[in-house]
């Protein structure tokens, strides 16, 4: 693309390239630059989880959270319509199960906390989970359901979304710039976002081993699964302050002792892939969506942490508002960091 644009994209991850999307479909001139420095996308497992994510101390969160899935539906089914690429969008629900009493305690801690938010919960007792989710361990306690929560493929969402929206190798000339870099963000913009280290394994099985997205206590460890239509089961994540990239046996025993604990049948899926991606954290673990102070020509949309795909179509539309004239809401705008 040469000349001037009307906006340009510095990221070409899922909230760079949705982005560009809703603000070609508002008839704005586009393009995207991919940097390479922003990963997260092609790991995260894809949980549009707004009961699992509600937890202690993110209060602030909940409210962006909910009105981020409530739009997954529509954007899914859109851009299935448009690319007639199946993204992975299902929504059966998540099942947060408990091994232990003490996980039982703490789980019954966190259910409490989401059904005082206004969050729907059906708890769910030994007998009741495994007619849910025949193949969890008999040691399970305790369980809640959780069916507002859903799940996509990201890796099929970009996938997608990359038919639709073009990627350059430079950034050209625009009127608005857009920094979605992930944890690339804060050297493009000198914000305080850093890189949280997540190690994520995918196994390979029979389809149908889960029919739940599962966010499991397993003796004080925490993991979740994700089933994929195929066979593959996304099994994650650590959460490591470290810019790291490397994959260790220590974080691959973690997650795979409390993946088995939970689902003893695992241990004939196939590792298939042990890979590492870094969430881009904030200060508050909230986003940065706004204008950049003392630079109306740029807006930014990273420091999504564990959320990015839960917010990208959100993101997406609070961006293409500030761009074509209503402001982003002042809770989320980088000014708090200045």
């Amino acid at each position: 693309m040469t000349g001037r644009v009307d906006v340009a994209v510095v990221g070409a991850g899922i909230i760079g390239l949705s982005i560009a999307w809703r603000c070609a479909q508002r008839g704005l001139s586009v393009s995207v630059h991919d940097t390479g420095a922003g990963n997260a996308w092609g790991v995260a497992a894809g949980m549009l989880a707004p009961v699992g994510e509600s937890t202690f101390g993110h209060e602030h969160l909940t409210g962006l959270l909910v009105e981020g899935s409530r739009r997954w539906p529509a954007f899914a089914a859109e851009l299935a319509a448009l690319t007639g690429v199946d993204v992975g969008y299902r929504d059966e629900g998540t099942l947060t199960v408990a091994l232990t009493a003490d996980d039982v305690a703490g789980a019954d801690r966190l259910w409490d906390h989401q059904e005082a938010a206004g969050l729907r919960l059906t708890r769910l007792a030994p007998s009741e989970l495994r007619d849910w989710e025949p193949a969890l361990s008999p040691r399970v306690r305790r369980g809640a359901h959780a069916p507002d929560d859903r799940q996509v493929d990201p890796r099929r969402v970009v996938a997608a979304l990359r038919t639709l929206v073009p990627v350059t190798e430079a950034p050209p000339d625009a009127r608005t710039t857009v920094v979605a870099a992930g944890c690339g963000t804060a050297a493009l913009t000198g914000l305080p976002i850093r890189p949280v280290k997540g190690q994520v394994l995918r196994l390979r099985g029979d389809a149908g081993t889960l029919r739940h997205v599962i966010r499991g206590y397993a003796d004080g460890r925490h993991v979740y699964l994700v089933p994929r239509a195929d066979g593959e089961i996304v099994v994650g994540a650590t959460e490591e302050e470290r810019a790291d990239a490397a994959v260790t046996a220590g974080g691959v025993a973690e997650l795979l002792r409390a993946a088995l604990d939970l689902v003893p049948e695992l241990a004939e899926c196939e590792l298939a892939e042990a890979a590492v991606g870094h969430r881009p954290g904030t200060p508050d673990n909230a986003p940065v969506i706004g204008r950049l102070p003392g630079r109306a020509d740029v807006v930014v949309a990273s420091g999504h942490h564990r959320h990015g795909v839960l917010l990208a179509p959100i993101t997406a539309d609070i961006v293409a508002d500030e761009i074509t004239g209503t402001p982003a809401p002042e809770a989320w705008s980088p000014r708090r960091f200045a």
